[in-house]
């Protein structure tokens, strides 16, 4: 089956490609920097089997470059998006919105099947319960980055067919650009760990990528796929980078309101043009204090997927921060080579 993959030389759609193309189908790239994409999809583990993949020179606010790399193919699967929660964020709607309209609407009117959307778990975000389910009620998030997220979820759920998927936060090697989990991962290592109410759900990518993968079967109409991983507190996984790291990581606890005026104030000192590395701000604050665990068990069951033990992704990222300069060797401890 041909693929248009979006987003390609992101952290997802680099990985989905290689997992897409393992399963059997034919990668088609959609990406507006090539020479980036040959980065992505390197980390994600490609060897010399992608360099025939077609490619597909195009953003995705364009309609009718979308609707050319659509023609060519018989399904999508449309990752590409702009994050926003730790301060990267560019032009949310243009992306996760318009953008969103463009690949969504023309593949459903070409008739493409499947057509598939990742979305995230920050929809559900403040959330209405104990347990996220796929069926949960969408959130009214107060940052930028989850209204556009809703509003483009919102959309795609308008249309007949669309299978969308849900993961939590990410963590695995590979990634272009650190953002949102794995940019968190080294901040909580590198300056210690903000021990608050709340937590993380850690789904490592290489298990979304297979997923994803598994999502291309033609004919199962729409689908909603919730994968949010592994939940851990806070003091969990500060305690679990200090068991495999065999350091004793810093940690403090901050109460709820602490930790939104310190990210409150770090976003002020930030639109000031203060260069500040610690990747929080008020809209990550907002899902740290509010998440809660996700049940994966109907999506893991469907797609026939096992996730890997946290431990193991938390360590390979670990070794790969440090392989990519982003951590020294000192600061993975025994995870060093």
């Amino acid at each position: 089956m041909r693929v248009l993959v979006t987003g390609a030389s992101g952290f997802v759609g680099a990985h989905a490609a290689v997992a897409l193309a393992e399963a059997g189908h034919e990668p088609h790239l959609l990406v507006r920097d090539p020479a980036k994409a040959a980065r992505s999809l390197a980390g994600a583990g490609l060897g010399r089997t992608g360099a025939s993949w077609p490619l597909h020179r195009a953003d995705i606010r364009d309609a009718a470059a979308v609707r050319d790399a659509l023609e060519h193919c018989d399904a999508v699967l449309h990752a590409a998006a702009d994050m926003g929660v730790t301060g990267h964020g560019a032009d949310l709607r243009g992306s996760n919105v318009v953008g969103l309209r463009n690949v969504l609407d023309q593949a459903v009117e070409l008739g493409l099947d499947p057509v598939v959307h990742v979305s995230t778990v920050a929809v559900f975000v403040p959330p209405a319960g104990p347990v996220i389910t796929a069926g949960s009620p969408l959130a009214g998030p107060r940052n930028a980055y989850g209204r556009s997220k809703v509003e483009g979820e919102h959309h795609a759920r308008s249309l007949d067919g669309v299978t969308i998927v849900y993961p939590g936060g990410l963590l695995g090697p590979g990634q272009p650009r650190l953002d949102a989990l794995n940019e968190g991962l080294r901040a909580g290592t590198r300056s210690g760990w903000p021990i608050v109410p709340g937590g993380v759900c850690v789904l490592d990518v290489r298990d979304l990528a297979v997923a994803l993968a598994r999502c291309f079967t033609p004919g199962q109409g729409a689908r909603r796929h919730l994968i949010g991983g592994h939940f851990l507190t806070w003091a969990e996984l500060a305690a679990l980078c200090a068991e495999l790291t065999g350091r004793r990581g810093r940690a403090y606890r901050l109460p709820a309101g602490l930790l939104r005026g310190a990210a409150a104030a770090l976003d002020g000192a930030k639109a000031l043009g203060a260069r500040i590395a610690y990747p929080l701000t008020r809209d990550a604050a907002e899902i740290m204090l509010t998440m809660v665990p996700t049940d994966d068990a109907p999506a893991l069951e469907a797609l026939g997927v096992a996730l890997r033990p946290v431990r193991d992704t938390v360590s390979d990222t670990l070794r790969w921060l440090c392989a990519e300069g982003h951590l020294d060797r000192r600061e993975i401890g025994r995870l060093s080579p």
